[in-house]
């Protein structure tokens, strides 16, 4: 019997799990997809997210790309990737990926970051398994700050006084960025601007 040394266990170790993690994501087509692929999915009882169908994509050489809707698979402990394979063969998808950052990846789903790009709906991203899509979505400090500054301009250049008329405006026409921003947090400094400008307008 060989004994290893505490370093090369370790190593040994750490290379076992080098292709291990919880979250995944992989590609399915809509075109080789058995047509319950959602239910392979569902029986395993985990969260899991699902994009709009991505039918507007184009690749860098303008071909339209197959329609094809991002899978996030958000298991509660790592996975190999022999594992994971496993469920995307089932889906006759190609081979998962490690999810770097579901966050990233959920916004990537609507291509909020990325205006060159078809836009979709973040309303059609589906959770499943209890995903909260609302909080990956969630703006971060400084988006959050952007998204201020983009309401007070629009008060300035529209001449708005009162928060109802904010609030109307933001619910019909802003209501996946503003409207929450309004309703979550951001009111009270929203409100002090009007207030403000109502004094000076007086």
């Amino acid at each position: 019997m060989i004994l290893l040394s505490k370093q090369d266990r370790d190593r040994r170790y750490d290379a076992k799990r080098a292709g291990r993690t919880r979250n995944w994501t992989c590609v399915v087509y809509p075109e080789s997809a058995p047509n319950n692929w959602r239910d392979f999915i569902d029986e395993l009882h985990i969260e899991w997210v699902e994009s709009p169908l991505h039918d507007r994509d184009f690749n860098a050489d303008g071909e339209p790309k197959k329609p094809h809707w991002h899978v996030i698979l958000l298991y509660d402990c790592v996975k190999t990737f022999e594992q994971v394979k496993g469920l995307t063969d089932k889906l006759n998808a190609p081979i998962p990926q490690k999810c770097g950052g579901v966050k990233g990846l959920v916004r990537y789903m609507a291509h909020l970051d990325n205006p060159e790009k078809a836009q979709y709906s973040i309303g059609d991203i589906v959770g499943h398994g209890g995903v909260d899509i609302a909080s990956l979505l969630k703006p971060s400090s400084s988006e959050r700050y952007q998204l201020i500054a983009e309401m007070m301009d629009f008060v300035q250049e529209q001449n708005i006084l009162e928060m109802e008329d904010l609030l109307i405006f933001a619910r019909h026409n802003r209501f996946d960025d503003w409207f929450p921003l309004l309703c979550d947090n951001s009111a009270y400094i929203m409100g002090a601007f009007l207030k403000s400008r109502r004094h000076r307008a007086n």
